[in-house]
């Protein structure tokens, strides 16, 4: 699995927190082989990716928050055809 294009340091990336931390594909289902090999995942504590209403399992505004996030930060290293050829979504 690639280092991640979102954060380099292993902390949860919402809360900054650094406790019981999973690690969330930004890009899940059939996209997540694709948010492994190309760095598109973050660190999330329990409670903020799948527990809870809030968390981002749970919550469709807070995922497409950090799916716009990261197509922008995938783009500026390797731009939108590309994005579009490994995801094959715009979420923007």
């Amino acid at each position: 699995m690639k280092q991640s294009i979102m954060q380099a340091d292993k902390i949860c990336y919402l809360t900054q927190r650094m406790d019981n931390l999973h690690q969330h594909h930004i890009y899940g289902g059939s996209r997540r082989p694709a948010s492994d090999k190309w760095g598109c995942w973050v660190y999330l504590t329990a409670d903020v990716h799948t527990i809870g209403a809030g968390s981002v399992h749970n919550n469709t505004e807070l995922s497409d928050q950090l799916k716009q996030t990261c197509q922008r930060r995938f783009e500026e290293l390797y731009g939108h055809d590309k994005f579009m050829q490994v995801f094959g979504k715009n979420y923007l």
